[in-house]
């Protein structure tokens, strides 16, 4: 069994393939103000101990008293621990005037001193530049490397490299290469964090999204599941709509678990069929959540209170979030966290329009979603996704994934000089529909299914 070291952040841990491998050399790379010392800072602070300290050592790139001005506005940050567990020390006057060999030595002294657990080298790529020649540096890092590893040391090197400057001495010796930067998508910016490199352990591959917070890393691993082949339990029954007439329209209501789409233009009554929906499982007592980024409580609970529904209602939870700043990772963990919490059966989500606005590409988009509806899926949770079109009439292209079991079309049609709603049943995984277009009317009851109806 290899042993690992905790970040004391499961979500960090799990990207990590469970930690980081123990006593090895871990290089942390990104540009300036992308969280490496802060990351760095919580394993120094989770893992030091009387016997096995933690030891900080900052070199000449930013002042050794800023560093330790800005931890302690860190919640892991114990002030209790500074010279108990956990120390700090500057190398930089060394550095400066007796270079490389100079550094080595003191190096090699506080280790001999403190035989700390954790030792933490902030920055390292600025050591770089005193020395004489790259075979000077090559030695200096051979020398210190051997040392590290005779001591059984958990090692971190910070340092300002960018991800394409992978091909240092460094990046050879280092055990472990995590990338912390930010990606730009139009005017959003995203910070991202990626294991380069993971000797002896395996790790969850591709970009992962975090922010820098009060607590330190906060993490979104990201959502990519593979299909899960084992089996699992249903129940029998139909859940009803909410709406009796597109119960027997899509063959007596939704399978437990399965994943539908309404899509329709603006205005058309989308966010009411969802809210017939979530008020459908509350009227049975089971929990149903809106997550929504159309509205917020004010806002929808005055469209609810019209239907003679409250969102005070103790099965119903929402979750507001707004699309300007939305990683939607972020929003997947805080949402399945949420169903976890309130044991939910059902989600709405208005819309899903939002959530591919928010991904960085169509790619990440299907991962999420795929992965949101396998994990519901099998927890017997039903989502409900909204999904606006810029076609008033006749619709030619609707979903922008392929995992929906049921697609519900929502249209206008003209009849004269007047304007009126059409609905049609598209698809339902697993049972006969009726795929008839039918006339609907949205009223103080709600929305009602008329006859079907020609419209062409």
């Amino acid at each position: 069994m290899i042993e690992r070291l905790s970040s004391g952040n499961s979500r960090v841990d799990e990207v990590l393939g469970g930690g980081l491998v123990a006593n090895a050399i871990n290089l942390i790379i990104g540009p300036p103000g992308s969280g490496k010392t802060i990351l760095s800072e919580q394993y120094l602070f989770h893992n030091a101990t009387q016997a096995r300290p933690g030891l900080f050592l900052s070199t000449v790139s930013e002042p050794f008293d800023k560093i330790l001005r800005y931890g302690e506005s860190l919640t892991f940050f114990d002030a209790d621990a500074i010279g108990s567990t956990v120390f700090y020390d500057d190398l930089g006057p060394t550095l400066v005037t007796r270079g490389l060999e100079g550094l080595s030595e003191k190096i090699g002294s506080l280790m001999k001193e403190f035989q700390p657990g954790v030792l933490v080298i902030d920055s390292f790529k600025a050591i770089g530049a005193f020395a004489a020649d790259e075979a000077e540096y090559r030695r200096f890092l051979h020398d210190l490397a051997g040392r590290l590893t005779t001591t059984v040391t958990n090692t971190f090197w910070i340092g300002e490299y960018q991800r394409h400057e992978s091909t240092g001495a460094e990046f050879a010796v280092a055990d472990a290469i995590i990338a912390m930067d930010t990606n730009r998508v139009a005017e959003r910016e995203v910070r991202v964090l990626q294991v380069m490199k993971l000797r002896g352990s395996g790790f969850a591959s591709g970009e992962h999204a975090y922010r820098v917070t009060s607590s330190g890393i906060s993490i979104f691993p990201r959502l990519a599941d593979r299909q899960d082949a084992s089996a699992y339990i249903l129940r029998a029954e139909r859940d009803s709509t909410g709406i009796a007439a597109l119960d027997e329209a899509l063959g007596d209501g939704y399978w437990e678990g399965s994943s539908t789409l309404v899509a329709g233009p603006t205005g058309v009554g989308k966010t009411l069929m969802g809210l017939h929906y979530a008020f459908a499982a509350a009227r049975e007592g089971r929990p149903a959540i809106i997550a929504t980024f159309q509205e917020n409580a004010i806002q929808l609970g005055r469209v609810a209170s019209g239907f003679g529904w409250s969102l005070d209602d103790p099965c119903i939870s929402m979750m507001s979030r707004s699309p300007v700043d939305l990683h939607i990772d972020e929003w997947a963990y805080d949402l399945l966290h949420l169903i976890e919490e309130t044991d939910a059966t059902r989600v709405v989500v208005d819309s899903l329009g939002d959530l591919l606005l928010a991904a960085p590409d169509q790619v990440r988009f299907r991962e999420l979603i795929h992965s949101l509806t396998q994990r519901c899926g099998r927890r017997g949770v039903s989502l409900f996704f909204t999904l606006e079109i810029a076609e008033l009439f006749n619709a030619t292209s609707i979903s922008p994934v392929a995992v929906n079991d049921n697609v519900v079309v929502l249209q206008y049609y003209r009849t004269g000089t007047e304007l009126r709603r059409s609905l049609t049943v598209l698809k339902t995984r697993g049972s006969s529909h009726t795929p008839e277009v039918r006339d609907f009317h949205i009223g103080r009851d709600g929305l009602t299914l008329g006859e079907p109806i020609d419209v062409a």
